[in-house]
């Protein structure tokens, strides 16, 4: 569990607000380690998160010291000294800033008079919806309760200066508006009494209401947080904008198409370097999401699967010594596609030059592969190192892939779930070897079964888990292991701290 406490200069500065037991000043928080009644067993099993609005950030000012003693007993503080130092040189913010010409850029000239415009951000919020994005973006760099945002108009707009304020220079509007933000970002810990069902654990279910192809339907994402109700966990679903609110769970589970350059990798990592319990973690999202990787990490162990060869741009000549060792369909597949999208089948030397040029304006790297006709491709569910499902996807009709991507809509072909007793011996071994090699994550194993031989195309992990697809055969069971696995992890994880 995660507390929230709100450290003041003093008593007087809360004088608009709600009272609470939760805002202390600075005084109490420096003269108690365990922060004013939060003794030190209590600080084992929860974690602290501080906001600091004290009124003076400037370097070794009372608010300076308050985010580094914070950030000296282990707690998570908002704005870190990090952040605070960033702040106080323009030259070391502006370095962060590459990316806001671009979003500023639709924003029309000023009229005469008004080419300078200050903004205020409450966590990231702002009471103009037109620099919503462009405050949300700003608290994402430089996490503070309160930024003022001084944007210029100078043949362009541009962000001019970024400054901490305190609370204490508010309107009443703006105090409300603050009040909102505030509540929104600590889970209104001072006004929301908690259920007088205690769960043991809080975990974060990562999600991305806009993705089109989701690893869960919002049925299965339901049936996730019924079966960890069951185990003693509360779940809740966060989004990208909740990053810097990770440090209030135990344990995340990402349930958001994963990737390397993406924000998903960038939670991983967040969650580990907070000691929480990850799924995905960061080091399988790493093997997993570049099939470069795979390909390697499949040869040098000697994991079953297709021919595969390597080329890479500008080398002409590697057409020619791919047909001495690769027949004729063959497979090309970009680094870190999925779904089926950058991958392609080519029957022939045009196509195949015409295929690589167009692949290799997304990848320096590409792979090559035997091509294996087969009507279905298992998909063997594994986590820690155990089989939990097992799925047959089926080819889209008059298609090569169980996906076929059009212009407006993405076909899918048919399935079957089956029981894992009724898994062939080469598809269960070819499964476990793989995911050997990776880790004891939760991972998907796509492996072609041809001639009584198991060929692993793929790992996934973030395996997809639809209501009514991978569910079928196991039901409330699946969600059920799975919330067990985490919540034993959850728990290893307490007692050894």
């Amino acid at each position: 569990m995660s507390d929230t406490l709100i450290l003041i200069d003093n008593k007087d500065d809360w004088g608009p607000f709600y009272p609470s037991e939760n805002v202390l000043t600075f005084k109490e928080y420096l003269d108690s380690y365990s922060a004013s009644g939060v003794n030190a067993s209590a600080e084992k099993s929860s974690r602290l998160r501080i906001i600091n609005l004290c009124r003076n950030n400037r370097y070794l000012s009372a608010g300076y010291y308050c985010s580094l003693l914070a950030e000296a007993r282990g707690h998570g503080v908002i704005p870190s000294v990090r952040t605070l130092n960033d702040l106080s040189q323009k030259a070391l913010y502006q370095l962060e800033l590459n990316y806001m010409p671009a979003m500023l850029s639709k924003k029309i000239a000023p009229s005469e008079g008004k080419a300078q415009i200050k903004v205020l951000s409450f966590f990231g919020t702002t009471t103009d919806p037109e620099y919503s994005e462009l405050a949300r973006k700003l608290f994402e760099h430089f996490p503070c309760p309160i930024l003022e945002i001084t944007l210029r108009h100078d043949k362009r707009w541009k962000v001019e200066m970024l400054k901490t304020r305190n609370h204490s220079i508010l309107d009443d509007a703006s105090e409300t508006a603050f009040a909102k933000a505030l509540d929104d970002f600590s889970r209104k810990v001072w006004r929301k009494k908690r259920s007088k069902k205690k769960f043991r654990f809080d975990l974060a279910i990562l999600v991305d209401p806009d993705e089109k192809m989701p690893p869960s339907d919002k049925t299965a994402l339901k049936r996730f947080i019924a079966a960890g109700k069951s185990h003693g966990i509360d779940c809740e679903l966060i989004t990208q904008k909740d990053y810097l609110r990770l440090p209030e769970y135990d344990g995340l589970f990402i349930r958001t198409t994963t990737a390397i350059n993406h924000y998903t990798y960038r939670f991983a990592k967040r969650a580990e370097a907070e000691d929480m319990v990850v799924i995905d973690d960061s080091t399988s999202i790493l093997r997993c999401t570049n099939k470069i990787y795979l390909a390697d990490l499949f040869r040098r162990n000697k994991v079953p699967s297709p021919q595969t060869e390597l080329i890479h741009k500008g080398a002409p000549q590697q057409v020619t010594a791919l047909e001495d060792k690769i027949s004729y369909p063959m497979v090309l597949k970009i680094p870190d596609g999925a779904f089926s999208v950058g991958v392609e089948k080519v029957s022939n030397r045009q196509e195949l030059t015409t295929v690589i040029e167009r692949l290799f304006k997304k990848s320096a790297l590409l792979l090559v592969q035997e091509f294996l006709y087969t009507d279905f491709d298992w998909r063997i569910g594994v986590l820690n190192n155990k089989v939990i499902y097992a799925c047959r996807y089926y080819m889209v009709r008059n298609h090569w892939q169980i996906y076929q991507h059009g212009e407006n809509k993405t076909a899918s072909g048919n399935f079957d779930t089956l029981p894992i007793s009724e898994i062939p011996k080469a598809v269960l071994d070819a499964a476990m070897k793989a995911t050997r090699v990776i880790g004891n994550g939760f991972y998907g194993v796509d492996i072609k079964e041809k001639n009584g031989l198991g060929y692993v195309i793929e790992v996934n992990d973030n395996p997809s888990i639809d209501s009514g697809v991978e569910d079928k055969y196991l039901g409330d069971e699946l969600y059920s292991i799975i919330m067990a696995e985490l919540l034993r992890r959850m728990e290893s994880r307490r007692s050894r701290n």
